[in-house]
């Protein structure tokens, strides 16, 4: 449902990669209770663009975040999830320095894996709506919606 974008000036091995993407999904998930498979993020390399702060070049790790906005999501989870990264940012890129974490409250509708995404705060009844049909792609053989039957069909 999520979408986080990382932008990184700084080199980044793949296992770097692998823990920030699953740092990323954990953080977003606990904070706004989405399911981990609903959870996007691309890492991409921008150390060879031209990018920019108060008009003068300037080159920077950043976090891009585009989320479904809604009364459920106070200033407050915004400003938790974007401290958690950044600390998880120092834990898994030591020495560098994670310069931006933005929310965009930009996702209004959608479809992600032939489904619906819900408003914003309405993942647990979209979950119990949709545990048939889940559990229907488990058993078909998708592991990702084994895991989120696992985490969520109690």
């Amino acid at each position: 449902m999520p979408a986080y974008e990382v932008e990184h000036v700084c080199p980044l091995t793949d296992d770097q990669k692998d823990l920030l993407a699953s740092a990323i999904t954990k953080i977003h998930s606990q904070q706004f209770s989405a399911p981990k498979l609903f959870v996007n993020v691309g890492i991409t390399d921008i150390s060879g663009q031209r990018t920019y702060v108060a008009g003068k070049q300037y080159k920077s790790n950043r976090i891009f975040a585009y989320v479904r906005h809604g009364p459920s999501r106070t200033q407050s989870d915004y400003d938790a999830v974007s401290k958690a990264l950044t600390q998880a940012w120092e834990e898994i890129v030591p020495g560098t320095e994670l310069r931006l974490v933005m929310f965009y409250g930009a996702i209004v509708a959608g479809m992600e894996a032939g489904f619906s995404i819900p408003r914003a705060g309405d993942d647990k009844q979209w979950i119990e709506g949709n545990m048939d049909a889940f559990k229907k792609k488990a058993e078909e053989g998708d592991e990702h919606f084994r895991e989120l039957v696992e985490e969520y069909g109690r």
